[in-house]
């Protein structure tokens, strides 16, 4: 089997990102983005994704952590895209419902070739430290436009904002390490492609 890796350089006047994963990889994370509660969240998505990522940002966060969210998953979005290639013998689809103490959030993946976010989650508080919590929905977008995918994300209880991310991360992670598995040889689409 191929090598199923990506890696993406991406340099603005704002920021300069530079983002590897390893689609079977064992989980290894190894994040700096000048952003903690952001770099905490990467985390769960390469442990709980069995990616190995590896993410360095240098941005311009003394002004607020957006533009380095947002070229983050631009550049993460990419290196997926770059690591699936043609998508050809993945599962395609993938979900998972996971729990983080009273907060519960349910994902489903596609590697559809067309990117669509569905985005229902609610939290209690703007700001988690000093992370704008809108922003992780903006992360997420870059990602489904970059990489190309489908995904829905609901969260369905929680009264802790933390609690919440935690619970969306590590379902994208599960729902994603789902539909990348290799479990067939051609690609999983009746149009042939998934593009």
């Amino acid at each position: 089997m191929a090598q199923r890796r990506g890696r993406v350089e991406r340099d603005t006047k704002e920021t300069r990102i530079i983002v590897e994963v390893d689609l079977d990889g064992s989980g290894t994370a190894d994040v700096a983005t000048g952003v903690p509660f952001f770099d905490h969240m990467l985390d769960q998505l390469g442990r709980h994704g069995r990616l190995d990522l590896s993410v360095r940002a240098d941005g311009d966060v003394e002004i607020d952590a957006h533009h380095t969210v947002e070229d983050t998953g631009i550049a993460l979005g990419q290196a997926l895209a770059e690591a699936w290639g043609d998508r050809a013998g993945v599962e395609r689809f993938g979900d998972a419902t996971v729990p983080i103490d009273e907060a519960l959030t349910r994902v489903a993946i596609d590697l559809s070739g067309r990117p669509y976010l569905v985005w229902d989650v609610d939290t209690p508080v703007q700001v988690v430290g000093t992370f704008e919590t809108t922003l992780v929905k903006h992360f997420f977008e870059a990602v489904v436009a970059n990489a190309r995918i489908t995904l829905h994300v609901e969260n369905l209880s929680g009264d802790n904002s933390h609690h919440i991310f935690e619970s969306v991360f590590k379902s994208v992670a599960v729902a994603l390490r789902r539909a990348v598995a290799v479990t067939g040889t051609g690609v999983p689409s009746t149009k042939g492609v998934l593009q």
